[in-house]
This record gives C-alpha cells, sequence and structure tokens, in this order.
C-alpha cells in the first residue's frame, strides 16, 4: 500500500492544533512545575549541596527533571490523542477510510513527538533562567531526546489502545513512570547510594535513560551513554512490534 502523506499530515495537523488549544494545561502547567523543582532544588537547596562531580547540583539535576516531564507529557498525549476517538466512536471514521498503520503512526505518534519536542525546548529556556548549564554534546542530546520522545509516543499509542477508562489511561503515568523517574537518578547520582541499593538502581529502566540525557550534557554518567542508547533502541523496537501486531489482528481497536 502506498504511503498517503496528505492523510498522515491531516491526522498530524489536528493532533498538533488540539495540543496548542490546550495549551495551558499541554505548556504551561508542566513547564511551572518543572521551573518550581529547578527554583527550590536548584537555586535554593543547591547552593548548599556539594558539586557533583565537576558539575553544579543545580544544573545536574535538569536533565532529570527535563525526562521526568518528557516522559510523563510524552506518554500521557500519545495515549489521549488514541484514546479519545476509541471514547468518542470516531475511531471507525479513522478504520473505514483508505488510511494505511503507517500513516495512523506518523500522524498520532508523530505530533506527540513534536509536542514533546517543543516541550523540552521550552523547559531548557527557562531553567536557564534560574540555572546556568551547558550543553557538551548538543546533537547527541538531540537525538537522545528525539529517540524517547518517539518511543514513549510509541508506548502511550499501546497505552491509549489498552486502556478502557480515564482510570487506567492514568495509571501507568502516574504511578509507575513518575516513581520510577523520582528513583532513577533525577536528583541524585546512583553511585553515591550505599550498597546494595547502587546495584539495585540498575534494574531500574528509567536510570539508563536519565544517565544517557545526562551524559550528553555534561560528558558523564552514572551507565554508558552506549548501552543507554542501545535500551531506548531496544524499547522503540519492542513498541513499534508491538504496535505493529495491534494493528494486524485489531485488537481493541473496535472495542
Amino acid at each position: 500500500m502506498i504511503f498517503n502523506a496528505r492523510s498522515a499530515w491531516s491526522i498530524y495537523r489536528r493532533e498538533l492544533w488540539r495540543f496548542l488549544r490546550t495549551a495551558f494545561q499541554s505548556v504551561l502547567a508542566p513547564v511551572l512545575t518543572t521551573s518550581l523543582y529547578i527554583l527550590v532544588f536548584g537555586s535554593a537547596i543547591g547552593d548548599r549541596m556539594p558539586d557533583m562531580g565537576s558539575v553544579d547540583y543545580g544544573a545536574f539535576i535538569i536533565p532529570g527533571l527535563l525526562m521526568l516531564t518528557l516522559l510523563g507529557e510524552t506518554t500521557s498525549n500519545s495515549s489521549f490523542g488514541i484514546y479519545m476517538p476509541r471514547f468518542t466512536g470516531t475511531i471507525y471514521e479513522l478504520l473505514s477510510a483508505p488510511v494505511g498503520v503507517g500513516e495512523t503512526l506518523v500522524g498520532f505518534v508523530g505530533a506527540a513527538a513534536t509536542k514533546s519536542l517543543i516541550l523540552a525546548a521550552i523547559i531548557m529556556a527557562t531553567a536557564r533562567i534560574f540555572v546556568p548549564y551547558e550543553i557538551a554534546h548538543p546533537f547527541f542530546a538531540f537525538v537522545f531526546i528525539l529517540l524517547v520522545a518517539a518511543s514513549f509516543s510509541l508506548f502511550g499509542f499501546i497505552l491509549g489502545i489498552w486502556a478502557d477508562s480515564f482510570e487506567k489511561l492514568g495509571i501507568i503515568p502516574m504511578l509507575i513512570l513518575t516513581p520510577l523517574t523520582f528513583l532513577g537518578g533525577t536528583f541524585y547520582s546512583i553511585a553515591d547510594l550505599p550498597a546494595p541499593w547502587s546495584t539495585i538502581a540498575l534494574a531500574n529502566p528509567i536510570v539508563y535513560l536519565v544517565s544517557g540525557l545526562r551524559w550528553t550534557f555534561y560528558g558523564s554518567a552514572d551507565v554508558s551513554i552506549w548501552l543507554s542508547l542501545s535500551l531506548t533502541l531496544a524499547f522503540l523496537a519492542i513498541c513499534t512490534a508491538i504496535i505493529a501486531y495491534i494493528f494486524k489482528t485489531g485488537w481493541r481497536l473496535r472495542d
């Protein structure tokens, strides 16, 4: 089947316009929350904290806070984008239209990833107001953020298809992703944890995401950047395979 760029663009534009219509909730709220974290932990408490290696504590927590917002917002935006057509019944219009899997994914997932990139740029610009920081590897930072945004947009898409209520839609972002991110080295280095917690922390998959992004900022991290990158790509591949199965079998799309 030939890829229909116009269909993909229509879905993408509609989803992006929905994001702009709810800019207060989608942009201002997470930016304000992240700014408060930076202001309290970075500016107020950070002056009393020792440097993390050669990095000021206020700057050290920025990649972790960025990942905290990125994971939650990306997953929520993508899951809500596909859940609402199922909830209202408009999913049948999409399923009956000459729109393939590729166009659907590019539209929904592409829009969710774009929202995340916009949000990440705003947060990094806002963080510079409170804490001076530099990005050691800007190209790798952009690529890593893009991969994380794409991976968790796909993950959110799966979550939106799996959920059959608004309660289930918020369970994973609020009760799983957020705690794992807080425990994944957002405010500290796992190398500073006492044994055996420093080893147990490596079982948390978010550690590798936070560590990978921190490496792109400061050139040092708790785990290898290549391990972080490999695991991110593996998660992206797994989510893609699951979505391919969903569209092949029609699982829950018509529920």
